[in-house]
């Protein structure tokens, strides 16, 4: 699973968040490779809840963490936004929580929360003092049984939702480039359009549609129910099935068949903004979902290629020719789907042909020639690193063994996997180069700056 998005990644999934203010509940016992393994008890209750629990005496802390099976992915083509938008609908209070009340019991308990969307996910986390813990249960039971969906919350979101489009997309310098290259490169399949929506469907949705979402989405048979922290685990039982054990079972939920078609051409597309600050090339293929056995590999040439300054796309753009000011190979693997691809940020006056045949250089070297030997156990340093500083609190933890319940089937995951990365070979990483990017499949965006009068 990759963990360490990068810069440019990180900005673009801001889309995604609501923001709250958001100080971690940290816990500086991290597990080390070859040390202790994360424990945990997990089990279903009878309406299809998964539930997780993970103890963790070391601070007095306990996160609440639930992942609900639904993201953009799920809307129709007509509704995008859906699921995005629900992540704001359910902080709106429910029939017993009074509007705009849930942030402000949280963090007067002394704790913090905070949710996003995907397009696989929308997940919400709760994290509070060891004494206040049975709230974010009372919370999240609250908002899965009966969340308040009326007129009033629905017409507050749609205006919230709208301003935050505004703010993250079509107002900032590469704003659309999240939305151009999931169009582009994922063409054709639900996952062609991005978490954030668009004003016309949101605005055409009736409440019923919000409501008939809520119902299909929102239910304990297409969640998961993480707890961790410093929690004791038949305690935890007790109260989880007193909140979620009544909660009715939904009705089975239809998943979409995601179908992404075969790219036989390159294809290339200009943007021309009046806000694109410098010139800029992003290079995206098709690639794999993230159980895929060549995801790995391919994580890993994301990271010979930009990872720190001695990577190669740093070297050559940044550091020798100082072509570009930026520059980042990204995995982005999604349940069912996924995309590789390469962003550069031009320096002033610098054409983007030059970053395109720069990047096409380096990409050929690698397919051709093989990754050396001392790039080989960098990043394998690399993974081993990440994974030793991945689970150093409780919130990330209950997140990790969610996650991977839901899209591995195998919450175990959490303890082995990092051993998986480690059975790639170079010759993978040559094999993956050759055989995923390649310029028969590519996609290209520019960004041009816009000529001064």
């Amino acid at each position: 699973m990759v963990r360490k998005l990068s810069f440019f990644i990180a900005a673009l999934f801001t889309l995604m968040f609501i923001a709250f203010p958001l100080d971690l509940l940290a816990n500086d016992d991290q597990p080390k490779k070859g040390k202790n393994k994360i424990q945990f008890v997990e089990y279903d209750l009878p309406n299809g809840l998964h539930v997780i629990l993970h103890q963790d005496k070391a601070a007095p802390v306990v996160s609440s963490y639930v992942l609900y099976h639904v993201g953009s992915k799920n809307e129709k083509n007509d509704r995008t936004g859906f699921a995005h938008f629900f992540e704001h609908l359910m902080f709106e209070g429910s029939e017993n929580i009074r509007r705009g009340q849930i942030d402000k019991l949280i963090s007067g308990a002394g704790g913090n929360l905070n949710a996003s969307t995907s397009f696989d996910l929308t997940d919400y986390y709760i994290n509070l003092p060891k004494n206040q813990w049975k709230l974010a249960l009372w919370i999240e039971s609250e908002r899965m049984l009966h969340a308040k969906i009326d007129s009033g919350g629905v017409e507050t979101q749609r205006e919230v939702v709208k301003e935050e489009r505004r703010l993250r997309v079509d107002n900032r310098p590469y704003g659309t480039l999240f939305e151009t290259i999931f169009s582009t490169v994922l063409d054709s399949s639900s996952y062609s359009w991005t978490p954030i929506g668009s004003f016309q469907y949101i605005d055409k949705a009736t409440i019923d549609e919000f409501r008939d979402f809520y119902r299909a989405y929102y239910v304990p048979n297409n969640a998961t129910l993480c707890l961790a922290g410093d929690i004791d685990i038949e305690e935890a039982k007790k109260v989880i099935i007193e909140y979620f054990g009544s909660i009715p079972k939904g009705k089975p939920v239809e998943r979409p068949k995601v179908i992404v078609p075969m790219q036989f051409s390159p294809k290339e597309l200009r943007v021309e903004k009046d806000n694109t600050p410098l010139p800029a090339t992003l290079h995206g293929w098709k690639s794999v979902a993230q159980t895929h056995p060549d995801a790995k590999a391919l994580e890993m040439l994301s990271n010979v290629l930009s990872s720190g300054n001695s990577s190669r796309l740093n070297q050559t753009l940044v550091q020798n020719t100082q072509v570009a000011v930026q520059v980042q190979a990204f995995p982005f693997f999604l349940e069912d789907a996924g995309m590789n691809g390469v962003f550069a940020v031009g320096n002033s006056g610098v054409n983007v042909e030059t970053l395109d045949s720069l990047i096409s250089l380096e990409l050929e070297k690698i397919a051709g020639e093989g990754i050396t030997e001392e790039e080989f156990q960098k990043v394998r340093n690399q993974i081993e690193s990440q994974y030793a500083s991945s689970f150093g609190t409780v919130q990330s933890r209950a997140r990790e063994l969610a996650n991977y319940y839901v899209f591995y089937g195998n919450t175990n995951l959490i303890n082995t996997e990092v051993d998986e990365y480690m059975k790639v070979t170079r010759e993978d990483i040559q094999r993956v180069a050759k055989k995923y990017f390649n310029k028969e499949s590519r996609n290209l965006i520019h960004y041009t700056v816009k000529k001064r009068d």
